[in-house]
């Protein structure tokens, strides 16, 4: 029975699969699209998601731990220069797979996976709106837009004034 034994082992020792997605992590964050099987794919996601997390906050210590798992300073750079910012606005989901069918030589299931904010066909060219944080206590989100509705009216009476004289 394999009670508490969530991890895929890829069928790798511990210490080959880490350096694998190691490697999977620093090639997807440098060249935003990798394709692999399906199986690492998903063992990929559950790796470099909490890093892209991590680069949202962008200090030593969060850098050495992102660093500790790359071990690739040209990864840890583009991750907290580029993608950190791309992704800013994300409350997480960064990666997207993409099945492509079965390899030829083996029929091993082949996807894509791509970071969510580099891929411009199923964003049509246009910047994401900046995402509105929901909760579920209700009321106060009334509260906060009554204030900005009065303001509105304010701002434009000094225009009007300057154009009377």
């Amino acid at each position: 029975m394999r009670h508490n034994n969530k991890i895929n082992h890829l069928g790798r020792k511990s210490a080959h699969r880490n350096s694998m997605l190691a490697n999977m992590a620093a090639s997807l964050i440098l060249e935003k699209r990798i394709i692999t099987t399906t199986a690492k794919a998903k063992a990929l996601r559950l790796y470099v998601e909490p890093m892209i997390t991590r680069s949202k906050d962008d200090s030593t210590n969060s850098r050495r731990i992102v660093f500790a798992q790359l071990q690739n300073k040209y990864a840890v750079t583009e991750l907290f220069r580029e993608v950190s910012q791309k992704v800013a606005n994300r409350p997480g989901g960064y990666t997207r797979i993409i099945k492509l069918g079965l390899r030829a030589g083996d029929n091993a299931d082949m996807c894509m996976m791509e970071l969510v904010d580099y891929n411009d066909i199923y964003t049509n060219g246009k910047k994401a709106a900046k995402a509105t944080k929901t909760t579920r206590r209700g009321g106060k989100k009334k509260a906060a837009e009554a204030p900005k509705a009065e303001e509105a009216p304010v701002a434009e009476a000094p225009a009007a004034e300057a154009k009377a004289e």
